[in-house]
């Protein structure tokens, strides 16, 4: 019969002399109790299982004792004296004798709860737990010595219980336990001490800060006991690495942390990988055993379906990979074997002639093909082996006697499909970093056996980017054992020879194929070093993730290593840290980063940026690159003509008549005289000298927390920049109207279009009563800086016709709205049903070339002729002009308008549907692939440190978004309009896990 709350009061009060609040506690065993006290303290009240021994709880106080008493930074609970000074009180409940105790509250959050459990957290936790290690390194007790069903060492007994589970689930569980039978004997050996014994998932504390959490305690000591004291990190494994995509990830980063407290041998990780998995089985085989007795209690399940979860993708991580992973987190060679091949590969070198004897090698030229290397171009063209086999010879043409080779542990923009992805911790990643070393020789070249061996395997391995034919060679010297493998051969060269031939060095073993038949690549080949198998009868891993590469740098050494010539590995210029120094000295101190980390990019794709280790990043920050970065037709056409001739437009050109014609028929017919410049603030700049030379005025009205560009002119009529932190004020020819903002702003009635654009006319009123006239209005379409704000009906109607009427210019900045990005409109001012006297471009309109345009009126163009010239050196220059023409081509080719009408429909129904599952998301709004939503509290407050915190998340995640808008709480979405619905969907995917996220729930 459960202990009442009116038990449970009666002994706090007659033993301890408590009174307060009492609440359950789940429990495995041991009935628990939360008990707030009216003087302001709270505790835990722990009456014992009947079959709980008193010596055994002596064990558990006097646990409690030792750690508090050194004093270790993460919190343990306390043991509190009753009355009369015991420890333990003996009562009797239903007859039955019990145990109590009181012991300290640790405040804090239990780690299931938590989310995000981040790799610094997981790394945390580890230390803690391997202080508490450390700390009972020497601590005897003598009811340490008892015999335990959750014990490691005993898991043996989950053997007799394997009928409780059927086909895959019993062959998960019987695999696991023969591998612990198997290393059964190297495990007694281990060194043994009293340990917690059940750091699991519920016994973990993490502080109340949910932005920056920290381990807060570790409770719990009822399964301490005297084992192997490896047995307590893979526990805390088994139960911390659950419910993410790859564990052993975040397997390593406890194994990190914990490793700076106690330091492991080499045996202990061996057996790390198993003992893992026998806590996982033992948790899953007692579940079972409790649902056959039909158990009550919830807490005797809740963690099998993670336990299941977790055991079924610790069995796809190959033990000896697992066990290199935890060796090189603990600061050994990854392979045992490294340092043995090492100097064995540095008494035995061969030259490359040995392998490649018909070639005329004089020396080695190294070619840099990594991500940001340009010698390959973009995706068009290094995915087309013709291309690729052009440019290397034309390289080899400066060093003809020179063989080319690269690629050992060179990260590559090449493997690009979805065999080299992979969902990890923090989002998708990919296999980028070469583990060989490439030579670049003609298809047909024979290659030789560098060294004598056996044929291991021969694999046809027929995937568009893989290894092609491919041979694996295993060699014996000594207690030596290693492989080599040769990847992209001809499909001839797999009827050289036979699993098992015997091969001596020298003798011919294969052919370098052509692109049809060795994978689709330009004619090379891949040699690598295998130290390790890894089970793999028919294909090897070639290239790794950039965060597993030092542990693949021990599994595949240094092809270098065992050839008399030098083969030098291409190395970055500046880490990321000297080029932020660099920045900091000698460029422009208000020139800022994105992102609490900065990244360093160094290739863009479609709607990709790409950084230096290859990890592509969604781009939905970037409107700049409209048609999306690097676009093939646009690049090549700016090649081309840049080869030609770049002048300026003080002679007769056909690109820009070509240019001006192709843009005037995407814009309404009264704008038919165009200005090209090269930036969206010259183009701005120019506007307003238009409206003050023609109206002879210099008044300008414009739109809080408008933005149009760094130019005198430009920063005077942009409050987003005059009004901010460092910025001069508001010049006196300026007068701002309010923010439109429909949602947040001083009117949000259904007529506020009205309400808003009245501020236009008595500004013109007031400088009417003063003598003065304005020159104009300009504005953007949609307010960008402003948060992504579309103005309300009517607002662009009444205030065009306010300064009309007072003979004002009106200015549409469609710097960042044009371009088709609308959707519904070519251009954003089409939405209002306006035409206004001046349009200006920019951003998208080289798609990130130096190009920008203002379109005007005949009527302004000839009022604005005043005799003085306007002239820009760069601007109509025809390498802009073609590649501008070329912009809009692919907008028209690719039917890009019309995505961005399709994709942002869904987007922004997606968004909403998130809206009405997270109250934190405010307002969403925008039109076609120009998009935004708010940061809010219940009462419409701004958010600013979610927004942040969202933008920083998402970038772990591999997604670009910013922050905007008066107070920083606005999500911008503005990615290249060739962003799919599967990139939409990408991003709601990963919206939804940060909302998810325990700092994203709105604040109580």
């Amino acid at each position: 019969m459960a202990t009442t709350i009116l038990h449970v009061s009666k002994i706090i009060s007659a033993h301890f002399n408590i009174g307060g609040s009492i609440k359950p506690l789940p429990g495995d065993e041991d009935e628990n109790f939360k008990i707030e006290s009216t003087q302001g303290n709270t505790y835990i009240l722990k009456i014992a299982d009947s079959k709980v021994s008193f010596e055994h709880l002596d064990f558990l106080n006097a646990v409690s004792i030792h750690l508090n008493i050194h004093n270790i930074s993460v919190k343990t609970p306390l043991v509190i004296p009753a009355q009369n000074g015991a420890l333990i009180i003996e009562i009797e409940l239903e007859g039955i004798k019990r145990y109590v105790r009181l012991i300290s509250w640790i405040d804090g959050r239990i780690w299931a709860t938590i989310n995000p459990k981040t790799k610094n957290l997981r790394e945390q936790l580890g230390q803690k737990a391997g202080e508490i290690t450390k700390q009972l390194l020497n601590f005897e007790h003598p009811a340490a010595l008892r015999t335990c069903d959750w014990d490691l060492a005993a898991s043996a007994w989950t053997c007799n219980h394997v009928y409780l589970f059927d086909s895959e689930e019993k062959e998960i569980v019987l695999n696991f336990q023969k591998q612990f039978t198997q290393n059964k004997k190297k495990y007694d050996a281990l060194p043994k001490s009293v340990i917690h014994g059940d750091v699991n998932d519920y016994n973990i504390l993490v502080s109340e800060n949910l932005k920056h959490p920290t381990i807060a305690g570790i409770f719990d000591f009822g399964d301490a006991v005297y084992s192997q004291t490896i047995n307590d990190v893979a526990i805390l494994i088994a139960y911390a690495s659950m419910d993410v995509p790859d564990p052993l990830e975040a397997a390593i980063a406890i194994l990190k942390g914990y490793q700076l407290e106690y330091t492991f041998s080499e045996a202990e990780l061996h057996c790390l990988y198993v003992l893992v998995a026998m806590r996982l089985v033992t948790t899953v085989t007692k579940a079972a055993i409790r649902q056959k007795n039909e158990s009550e209690n919830k807490y005797h399940g809740i963690s099998e379906e993670p336990a299941w979860d977790l055991l079924k993708k610790w069995r796809t991580i190959h033990p000896e990979f697992a066990e290199y992973s935890f060796r090189n987190a603990c600061g050994f060679d990854a392979h045992p074997q490294e340092t043995h091949f090492t100097t064995w590969a540095s008494k035995n070198q061969v030259s490359l002639r040995t392998m490649f004897p018909s070639e005329l090698l004089n020396s080695i030229t190294v070619v840099d093909m990594s991500v940001g290397s340009t010698l390959f171009g973009n995706l068009s063209e290094y995915s087309d082996p013709e291309v690729s086999e052009f440019k290397l010879k034309q390289f080899n043409k400066q060093n003809p006697t020179a063989l080319l080779a690269n690629g050992y542990l060179e990260t590559r923009p090449f493997y690009t499909t979805d065999a080299f992805k992979s969902e990890g911790n923090n989002g998708p990643r990919y296999r980028t970093v070469h583990l060989g070393t490439d030579f670049w020789v003609s298809a047909q070249s024979p290659v030789h056996a560098p060294f004598e061996g056996v044929v291991k395997i021969i694999h046809h391995n027929d995937y568009d980017k893989d290894y092609g034919p491919m041979l694996i060679l295993e060699h014996t010297f000594d207690d030596i054992i290693f492989y080599t493998l040769y990847g992209h051969l001809t499909l001839t060269s797999l009827s050289i020879l036979k699993t098992g031939d015997r091969v001596k060095q020298g003798e011919l073993i294969a052919y370098i194929g052509a692109p049809n038949e060795n994978g689709n690549w330009a004619p090379h080949l891949h040699f690598q070093i295998i130290l390790d198998l890894l089970g793999n009868n028919a294909n090897f891993n070639g290239v790794a993730l950039p965060s597993e590469k030092e542990i693949w740098r021990s599994i595949c050494p240094d092809p270098n290593l065992v050839f008399t010539e030098e083969i030098l590995q291409t190395k970055p210029k500046y880490t990321d840290e000297e080029i932020i120094n660099f920045r900091r000295e000698h460029l422009g101190k208000s020139l800022s980063l994105s992102y609490d980390t900065p990244l360093h990019i160094v290739r863009g794709e479609g709607v990709y940026l790409i950084d230096t280790d290859g990890k592509k990043y969604l781009d939905t920050a970037n409107n700049v690159n409209h048609v999306g970065h690097q676009h093939p037709k646009v690049v090549a056409t700016g090649q081309r003509q840049m080869a030609v001739l770049t002048t300026n437009t003080r002679y007769l050109h056909e690109e820009i008549i070509a240019y001006t014609d192709a843009l005037l028929k995407k814009l309404p017919k009264e704008l038919s005289v165009l200005h090209i410049v090269n930036s969206g603030s010259e183009a701005n700049e120019l506007a307003l000298r238009m409206a003050r030379t023609i109206t002879k005025s210099n008044h300008m009205l414009a739109i809080e927390v408008g933005y149009h560009g760094n130019t005198n002119a430009a920063m005077n009529v942009s409050s987003y920049k005059f009004n901010h932190t460092g910025g001069s004020g508001k010049p006196d020819t300026t007068h701002i109207l309010p923010l439109p903002d429909p949602y947040r702003g001083k009117h949000t009635g259904p007529n506020c279009g009205t309400d808003y654009a009245n501020y236009a006319q008595s500004n013109i009123d007031r400088l009417k009563s003063k003598g003065d006239t304005i020159a104009g209005f300009i504005g953007e379409s949609i307010i960008s800086c402003g948060g992504q704000i579309v103005p309300p009906a009517n607002y662009f109607k009444d205030v065009y016709k306010s300064v009309r009427a007072a003979g004002g210019i009106c200015i549409s900045d469609e710097v960042q709205t044009g371009f088709g990005r609308m959707g519904k409109t070519f251009w954003a001012f089409e939405l209002y049903d306006v035409i206004p006297d001046i349009v200006t471009m920019g951003k998208p309109a080289g798609n990130g070339h130096p190009l920008a345009v203002v379109a005007c009126t005949r009527e302004v163009a000839d009022a604005f002729d005043t005799g003085l010239e306007f002239f820009n050196t760069f601007g109509g220059n025809p390498v802009a002009c073609a590649i501008g023409r070329s912009v809009l081509e692919v907008i028209e080719d690719e039917n890009l308008q019309q995505n961005a009408l399709d994709v942002g429909v869904f987007l922004k129904s997606e968004l909403k549907r998130l809206q009405k599952l997270h109250l934190i998301i405010g307002s969403v709004r925008g039109e076609g692939l120009f998009l935004g939503f708010e940061i809010n509290d219940a009462n419409k407050s701004p958010l600013p440190e979610q927004a942040v915190y969202l933008a920083n998340r998402m970038k772990e995640l591999g997604i670009l978004i910013s922050t905007d808008g008066p107070d920083n709480n606005v999500i911008k979405i503005k990615p290249p309009i060739v962003f799919s619905k599967e990139n939409a969907q990408e991003l709601i995917f990963r919206l939804e896990t940060v909302f998810g996220e325990d700092f994203m729930h709105l604040p109580h």
